[in-house]
Parts: structure tokens; sequence; C-alpha cells
């Protein structure tokens, strides 16, 4: 499931990504005279992709790198040129200036006063490579899949859930609606059974995240004896195929975190005070007549985002931890016909162990990595390949394509 927040995202739950806007003058020309500079034919796509990074990066850059004069690159030239090319000096410089060199984290640059998502989260490790070019020049346009995708998870969401326009005027309102469809979700949960779509906002090991759960619901008695309620995800297929082991993984990481997320708020609770101050909210602010309606017609009596908060706090408090079972479908997109419903159990080392490498990559205390070179298959579906030195269609054969692998019979 998507959540852009949204996933971040979002959705799931909107996550849209930030860049520095400020106006920035230019630094003056340099006037040394440089040896003779080699000159390399760039392509189109090439120039584009350097001309956006230079003006997406440049108000961000460090005063170090700042001062110096970018190169200029000019089409044309010799093939008999030995001196390493300037392209390629200028990529490695766009590669350092959106990773170690920059002074303020991923978090600060591109998160500040918001929560990390769980799609954040999944994507990192997916290819960080990938999310740091997302977060520095951008994410590619929705494809059809993509859509197909989520308008499923919204026809998923609608058979239990329904939705109503509110009118918001402020950060403050946003939020209490946010906690008041979160507190909306448990109750119909625990009268009903079940929820879908259920948004979760908590601190985890010194990060606030969110995530939006595709699905909640009690456990049948085959399935588990543990009475937690069980965690599920729905990933639509083009194809009526599993994907490749490490989209499963991927999955399963996801899911994974989920339940992190819900236990951490269920046993540590939900830290109001640095909620106040990270998200820069007031907490007794008096929400709008159109927000007070909505929580009055919720049944709950609230004025203020400290109200709602305290709400969202206390609806918590009573809840079990989620089921150490968790449950992944994968579904045809042409027919909605299941292809496989995988149960597996949460571990919770593997999964504290991947998101403390993937905060490291939040919080840049490390360098990013590419991605497996027997994962490099990957590359085939990313929008910034053909500038990427972790393509093997970089310099030589293309990618070869993950391994399809037959749906298998369902569990009687």
């Amino acid at each position: 499931m998507a959540e852009s927040a949204t996933e971040s995202t979002s959705d799931s739950s909107t996550k849209p990504d930030q860049s520095a806007t400020d106006a920035i003058s230019s630094p003056p020309q340099s006037h040394h005279v440089f040896p003779e500079i080699p000159i390399e034919i760039v392509s189109e796509e090439e120039m584009a992709i350097i001309d956006a990074a230079l003006a997406a990066t440049r108000s961000i850059l460090p005063c170090a790198i700042r001062s110096a004069s970018p190169s200029r690159i000019i089409s044309g030239g010799s093939p008999k040129t030995t001196i390493r090319s300037i392209t390629l000096f200028t990529k490695r410089k766009l590669s350092a200036a959106c990773s170690a060199d920059i002074e303020d984290s991923y978090l600060r640059r591109f998160r500040r006063n918001q929560a990390l998502g769980v799609t954040d989260l999944t994507g990192t490790e997916w290819c960080e490579k990938q999310m740091e070019n997302v977060l520095c020049f951008g994410r590619r346009k929705v494809s059809k899949a993509m859509k197909a995708g989520q308008a499923r998870h919204l026809q998923l969401e609608e058979e239990v859930v329904r939705k109503v326009r509110v009118r918001v005027e402020s950060n403050e309102d946003k939020w209490a609606l946010k906690l008041l469809n979160s507190i909306a979700g448990v109750n119909q949960f625990l009268f009903e059974g079940r929820t879908r779509e259920l948004l979760l906002l908590g601190f985890v090991g010194g990060q606030w995240i969110v995530g939006i759960i595709d699905e909640l619901r009690n456990a049948y008695a085959q399935e588990s004896s543990d009475t937690g309620p069980i965690l599920i995800d729905t990933k639509t297929r083009l194809r009526d195929t599993l994907p490749a082991e490490p989209q499963r993984r991927n999955g399963r990481l996801q899911l994974m975190l989920y339940k992190l997320l819900w236990d951490t708020v269920v046993k540590e609770g939900f830290p109001t005070g640095p909620f106040f101050d990270y998200f820069s909210l007031n907490r007794h602010y008096v929400l709008s007549q159109d927000v007070r309606d909505h929580i009055a017609n919720a049944g709950i009596q609230a004025q203020t985002l400290e109200e709602i908060v305290r709400y969202y706090e206390n609806t918590f408090k009573m809840l079990p931890v989620a089921n150490e079972q968790l449950l992944l479908k994968y579904e045809f997109q042409k027919d909605q016909s299941i292809i496989a419903e995988i149960r597996f159990q949460h571990d919770h080392e593997w999964v504290m162990s991947k998101y403390r490498e993937i905060i490291e990559f939040w919080r840049n205390e490390r360098d990013s990595e590419y991605t497996p070179e027997e994962e490099r298959w990957k590359c085939r579906y990313c929008q910034f390949a053909k500038s990427c030195p972790g393509n093997p269609n970089f310099e030589s054969s293309p990618p070869t394509s993950p391994p399809r692998e037959a749906s298998p019979p369902l569990p009687s």
C-alpha cells in the first residue's frame, strides 16, 4: 500500500518533499586561467538532470562549495582527450552535494517539522541512492499501474470507511482531524473487529514516524492464539505472479514497521510535549467551528488540539500490542483475484536493525549506498538510472530482470 503522506510516502497521510526555495545570488565569475580542459558530448537528458540538480542544490550548498563557480559544460569535442571528463566531475560533485558535504541532514532539509513516513523508510531500504535522488531532484510521475493500485486501495477503504469533507483553517485543525480519524478507526476495530487505512503517529527510537496501516482486524481462531490485532497489507500486481524476493522483503519490512509503530504507541505512550514542540503546534489553539462540529458529531467533547491529543493517547492505552503474525496479500489488478497470502512472524531484532540503518541514512551519519549487485535489476525501473554509476547499464550491459515466481496455491 502506498502512503504518502503521505505514502511518504507517503500515503500513507501525505508526505510532501520539502526543498529550499530562498533566492541566493550567483557567485562572481572567476578570471583564473585553467589548463586545457577536455570536452565531452552530453545528451540533452543528462544536461537537464545536471541543470536541475545545480538549481535545486545551489541554495543549500555549504559556503565552501558555493564559493567555487561551477564549470561550464559545452557540447561537442574530441574523442582523443585523456583527462577525466568535466561531466563526470560534475556528477561526482552533485553526489557529494547531496550527501556528506551538506551541513544539515536529510531529516532537517526535507522533513523538518514533519514525521518520517513508513514509505520513506521502505523506499530507503529499496535503494538508498534512489531515495537520495528523489529527495534532491523530485519523484517521477505516477504511472498507470500506480494509479490503479491507489484506486484499488481507495475502493477497499470505502468498504468500511465513510469519508466526509471538513474545512480546516490551520495546522492545528489538520492534526486534530488526523488524530480524530485514528481514534475513530480504533473504535471501529474495537466494535466491529476490523478497520482500514488507520493512520498511526508515534515516537520510535528518537524519531517521529507516521504510517497508514492498510487493514487491521481480529485474528481468527485458526490463525493465531495471540489476541492482538493482525496487521495486513495488500499489494496489487500487473501480473498474476509473485514479485521477486527483494520486493517481498520490502513488503515484510513495511508490515513490521507498522507493528513496531503500533507497539511503541501502545506500550510507551504518546509524548505530548515533544509532539507540540516538534510540529510547532499550539496546544491551546481553539479549533475552527467546522472541525469542532465534526468532533462533536463523532461523540467527543473537545475544543482544543490538546484535548484531542489526550483522547488519542488514552485510546491507545487500552489496546493490546499487535499480533506477532503479519499478513501480506498480493492481488491481481486485472480481476482483483488473490495471487497469494503470505503469513509470517514479526522479527523484532531484524526490523530494529533495518530501522537503525535507515535512520543513519536520514541523519547523514554515513554515506548512502547503491543497491546490492545481485539486485541491480531494480535500475530498470528507476528514473535516475541513466545518470547513476550504480546502474549496470551506465557503462556496460543492461540490468537483468527480477526472477519471476509462479503463484503458490492459496491456503485452504
